[in-house]
């Protein structure tokens, strides 16, 4: 990744002039001198500068300024305020309406956006027929784009911005309409993309940001609250958004760890001597990794070890069990305890709760009493890597719950010697098998 800033915004704004009257749009137009009108400012004050080959995560509420300031950026918008300097061909996939004519057949749009977005009539028709076959959308290329689904216009924008040679990709939600399999390809084109230019993401699934992004901006009320490593910042949003749901006051404690502290285990070398063995060398709890919650009850401890208690280096394919201690701080109906694991990027692998083991009987803590959850499953084989378990303390409902402790990287362990996994993860086989069955085929 180049050093060289291709975005960059000093003190940039967006305002919009509100008019409490139809009227008053006129009164204005003639009374130059007077205000009458009220200036809502979408963006202000908003620095920033992106570099060659990142790719940045715009996240925030609805109504926060992200997509006026991916407007600006495009240049569909002109900004009231502040300076902004754009280097190189910029492909925007913006809100569902932006930049196709509803009256247009797909295929006129096609031309039309691609025209704009730089191409030569030559480059367009060379590249045309790969741009339908990339949208897959069929015969209704020849109709309206007025006439088409959410899907299908975001199938036909998306087409158009991997055909452009753009160096900057902004993506602004459309990828949510999508079918399963089509987000996958647009997820595929967008890692290719990443090796070769910038992009500006906006998602509300914190899961892509973290698996696709460096870093990420948070954006409140028009203005930068906070930028940073995406996790650091994906992780103060969801606090934020839980304090919000829950009517409670979040705060995020701890810090990342540095060096995690490794538990040994007497077996260790013999261990690591199979390189066939998808060995998994687990570190301690550590409460000062960032944290957020109501405050009602908070978690203290979380071992992963092997069914006897012995932890320090497990192996993929055995069960396992991962235990999380904690304790109420004030009294509690319905506790619920859960987990995610993740992988270095920050995607959940798979997770588990302690919810419907207990609905119909849930339990009932006083303040200081503790309380302690097991959860036993056979551990997948793994990807050479780092990894770690998120834990939640909560209580109520599985729809509805106050989120009391959320510790971030409550415990990590680390993967060698994964010669097994086909994917993300590899699931042990209860039995495989192929014979013949016998006959000829005809």
């Amino acid at each position: 990744m180049s050093s060289e800033a291709v975005i960059e915004a000093k003190g940039l704004g967006k305002a919009y002039l509100i008019y409490a009257k139809p009227q008053d749009r006129l009164k204005q137009m003639i009374f130059r001198s007077r205000r009458f009108f009220t200036e809502y400012w979408a963006v202000q004050n908003v620095d920033l500068s992106i570099s060659r080959g990142e790719t940045v995560a715009i996240v925030g509420r609805n109504g926060s300024g992200k997509s006026t300031l991916l407007q600006m950026i495009a240049g569909t918008l002109q900004p009231n305020s502040g300076a902004l300097r754009v280097e190189g061909r910029v492909a925007p996939l913006l809100e569902l309406g932006a930049g196709f004519n509803p009256e247009f057949t797909g295929r006129e749009n096609i031309r039309l956006s691609a025209a704009i977005l730089g191409l030569s009539g030559e480059q367009i028709a060379a590249r045309e027929p790969d741009i339908i076959a990339f949208a897959g959308i069929g015969d209704f290329v020849d109709q309206p784009v007025k006439t088409f689904s959410s899907g299908m216009y975001a199938r036909l924008a998306f087409a158009v911005a991997a055909h452009v040679d753009a160096d900057i990709l902004i993506v602004d939600e459309i990828l949510a309409v999508g079918d399963a399999a089509f987000t996958q390809k647009c997820m595929r084109y967008i890692h290719d993309f990443k090796k070769r230019g910038t992009i500006l993401f906006v998602s509300h699934d914190t899961g892509s940001v973290n698996a696709l992004c460096d870093r990420a901006i948070w954006m409140e009320n028009g203005q930068v609250r906070a930028e940073g490593e995406a996790r650091d910042i994906t992780l103060a949003y969801q606090a934020a958004l839980h304090g919000e749901a829950d009517g409670q006051t979040f705060s995020i404690e701890g810090r990342r760890r540095d060096a995690p502290r490794q538990r040994q285990d007497v077996r260790h070398e013999l261990i690591s001597s199979s390189v066939k063995r998808n060995d998994i060398e687990v570190f301690e709890f550590d409460a000062r990794t960032p944290s957020y919650g109501a405050g009602g009850g908070r978690v203290v401890d979380v071992t992963l070890s092997s069914l006897d208690g012995s932890s320090g280096v497990l192996e993929g394919g055995a069960e396992v069990q991962l235990t999380v201690e904690a304790v109420a701080d004030q009294a509690m109906f319905s506790p619920i305890v859960g987990f995610f694991v993740r992988d270095r990027l920050g995607q959940n692998l798979f997770g588990d709760n302690t919810y419907i083991t207990n609905a119909r009987a849930p339990l009932s803590l006083e303040a200081g009493e503790s309380c302690r959850a097991r959860f036993v499953f056979r551990l997948p084989y793994l990807p050479d890597g780092d990894y770690s378990v998120t834990v939640a303390f909560a209580a109520g409902t599985q729809a509805e719950h106050v989120q009391h402790h959320w510790i971030d990287e409550a415990l990590t362990f680390r993967a060698v010697g994964g010669a097994h996994q086909q994917g993300l993860l590899g699931i042990p086989m209860h039995d495989i098998e192929i014979m013949a069955t016998g006959g000829r085929a005809a």
